[in-house]
């Protein structure tokens, strides 16, 4: 594993760019806030007009055009639009007005990486995808640290894309913790993995199968949203920063046996074999062709599934219990007026 920083990258060739940032989301606000930051002087946000975001990057100081003219424009295109919508954007909008030699970028390999987009011969294609929500790659920046990215070449028509991938991962503060190479296939499979399986599909499944485990049982739902939902941070946090090993030390003894001798009953070998069928969907395009097809519909299965989970019993528990924690929403990371 090749792992690059700050030492490592030519800041100053991102700095000679023409740098568009097309979205001003999450990673869009953080991209091109710490590029200004970073000495980037000319940086403009690309946006349909009519956008709900447009006021937003207008406020902090940002030009705002069409994708159109930013492709017309731009050195560097990085895209950081939700990804159902990539493939339409860049056809109707990037392919036709994008500079012979310029860098077409992304933060996640998904439309490349399974051939929704097939960009240009004559024009380079990296991807700095930063493996933290984009606020956080703001807060971080700013704190004088960053978080760690991912760096990936997928055309290098120039001979440049390299060094240039690199550089702009140093201007929005990735080299300061390491960039690490990999490749689109393997950021865009294990990031789907991931969030499927563990951080998002099953942490949240989990969660919700022992609140009502709890409260089938007859406990109080306030006790069962504390043990098995809000304490979640406390356990995560402490893997976040020392592994595994060191929550297990933080932990009581009790604790740290019941995890030992009964974690085992609960994520067993028939979870595993889950999660092997779960990949291979993702392998196979099975999963982004699902994707890809309920979006060209509207949506509709995505809008009952959140619906549903709405509902479920522990968003109303959780929502009282956390009014009684007021210090939970200071100094919170996002502000949906600005971020």
């Amino acid at each position: 594993m090749r792992v690059y920083y700050d030492r490592d990258a030519d800041v100053n060739l991102v700095k000679s760019k023409k740098v568009v940032i097309v979205g001003y989301g999450s990673q869009g606000h953080a991209h091109s806030m710490n590029m200004r930051d970073s000495g980037v002087k000319e940086v403009k946000i690309a946006l349909r007009p009519g956008s709900g975001s447009v006021p937003k990057a207008e406020a902090a100081g940002f030009e705002v055009i069409s994708p159109a003219d930013a492709a017309k424009w731009g050195d560097i295109i990085m895209v950081l639009t939700p990804d159902e919508g990539q493939r339409a954007l860049y056809y109707d909008d990037l392919e036709p007005n994008i500079k012979e030699g310029a860098a077409l970028a992304f933060a996640h390999g998904l439309n490349i990486h399974f051939g929704l987009i097939e960009p240009r011969d004559d024009i380079d294609v990296f991807m700095i995808a930063p493996k933290g929500p984009g606020h956080t790659v703001r807060s971080e920046y700013e704190r004088g640290a960053g978080v760690p990215s991912l760096l990936a070449v997928h055309a290098n028509p120039t001979g440049n894309c390299h060094d240039i991938g690199l550089s702009y991962g140093s201007a929005i503060g990735g080299a300061r913790a390491g960039i690490i190479e990999t490749t689109f296939r393997e950021e865009c499979e294990t990031d789907l993995f991931g969030e499927q399986a563990v951080l998002c599909g099953g942490l949240t499944r989990l969660m919700q199968a022992g609140f009502d485990t709890l409260v089938e049982a007859g406990y109080a739902p306030e006790m069962a949203y504390f043990e098995c939902m809000h304490e979640v941070k406390l356990i995560v946090d402490l893997v976040y920063e020392g592994g595994i090993s060191d929550m297990r030390y933080s932990v009581s003894n009790t604790a740290e046996y019941g995890d030992l001798s009964a974690g085992d009953r609960i994520i067993d070998d028939h979870v595993k074999e889950n999660m092997k069928s779960l990949l291979a969907d993702i392998q196979s395009g099975r999963f982004v062709r699902e994707w890809m097809t309920e979006c060209e519909v509207g949506q509709p299965s995505l809008k009952a599934m959140r619906r549903s989970s709405s509902e479920h019993d522990s968003e109303e528990v959780g929502a009282r219990l956390r009014a009684m924690m007021p210090w939970l929403s200071e100094n919170k990371l996002v502000d949906k007026s600005k971020n």
